[in-house]
């Protein structure tokens, strides 16, 4: 984890790099005021709860009662620090598998839970990025417009496809990588390939018995529209910070803005999309000339953006870091048997 706290300063450079570049001074960031700043920090910490709301719900359906219902949210949303700091946005699904599997629940049920959650985050997230490169290409963005596509469509499609196939298909480690790990690990390395042959079948199975059913079908739908609902107020967190300068957006262009950079910044180029997000929502607006990063008076204006990243990123990662140490890394006791 230390790794992390390393990666934070890390993803400030661009941010730098930025704002030297275009002359951004810690007055024109004031400039915007407090209420959008705190508008925008409200936004994306509603889109952070629902996420959270969503991964309580799914596991409450599937498990009951594991935990309290605000707990459960809490770590969800602590889980958020570890995409924060990795490339392409992964790894919050690992730490509620960790979670729940130190609370006593067996690994396949909680890899289930995780992939509803995840496969769910990803198909809303997808759906909407790839109307936004639509868009992009109806202006005449025709590179902003197939980067989003490309990227928002093969993530999406990775995801729902290896879900689904999940379901007819029982995936094993592949015979070159559990070659490579036995000849190198011995002994450990057979047990290593073995225990995660184990898992995966295990999880394959939970998937095929839980797919198909009514509940399964309800809790997907529910889920997904949670999930609809979060992006929206990510989106929304754009529009409200650029109240606080010239730049007038309304409600749909400030989503699209905001799910074209998110998809721009899912390319695995730099730290929690870093540099990249923000040079998206520029690169989105600017429509018909996307490598014209000079700000014109019709344009979002560069502190805008800086300051949509403050709100949405280093704010939020903080928080995220205070739930993740203190919830779900945090020693758990296992549930006593009766």
């Amino acid at each position: 984890m230390n790794w992390r706290l390393v990666a934070i300063p890390v993803t400030i450079i661009p941010i730098l790099i930025i704002a030297i570049q275009f002359d951004i001074k810690i007055d024109d960031i004031l400039a915007i005021g407090l209420f959008p700043f705190v508008g925008a920090i409200c936004a994306m910490m509603i889109k952070l709860g629902l996420q959270g709301v969503k991964f309580a719900y799914i596991t409450k359906k599937y498990l009951g009662n594991p935990d309290s219902f605000f707990k459960l949210v809490g770590v969800r949303v602590g889980s958020e620090f570890i995409k924060f700091t990795t490339p392409m946005f992964i790894g919050a699904e690992f730490v509620v598998i960790y979670y729940l599997k130190k609370k006593g629940i067996e690994l396949s049920k909680a890899t289930w839970i995780a992939l509803v959650d995840i496969v769910t985050e990803v198909l809303a997230a997808g759906l909407l990025s790839m109307l936004a490169g639509i868009i992009a290409l109806l202006n005449g963005a025709f590179v902003v417009g197939i980067v989003i596509l490309a990227t928002s469509i093969s993530i999406t499609s990775l995801w729902m496809v290896m879900f689904f196939l999940s379901s007819k298909h029982t995936f094993q480690v592949p015979n070159i990588l559990e070659t490579l790990v036995k000849k190198l690990g011995k002994e450990k390395g057979t047990k290593i390939i073995n225990q995660t042959n184990s898992w995966m079948e295990e999880t394959c199975t939970m998937i095929r018995e839980n797919i198909q059913t009514p509940e399964t079908k309800k809790i997907f739908t529910i889920s997904f529209l949670l999930s609809l609902v979060s992006w929206i107020f990510y989106g929304i967190s754009f529009m409200i910070i650029a109240m606080g300068t010239s730049y007038i957006i309304n409600i749909f262009d400030s989503i699209m803005a905001v799910m074209g950079a998110n998809a721009i910044g899912n390319l695995p180029i730099t730290i929690g999309g870093s540099g990249l997000a923000e040079f998206g929502i520029v690169a989105y607006l600017n429509n018909l000339n996307p490598f014209d990063f000079s700000i014109s008076k019709d344009i979002v204006a560069w502190d805008a953006v800086i300051g949509w990243r403050i709100a949405t990123y280093y704010v939020p990662i903080v928080v995220t870091w205070l739930l993740l140490v203190k919830l779900a890394l945090s020693k758990i006791s296992k549930p006593q048997a009766t």
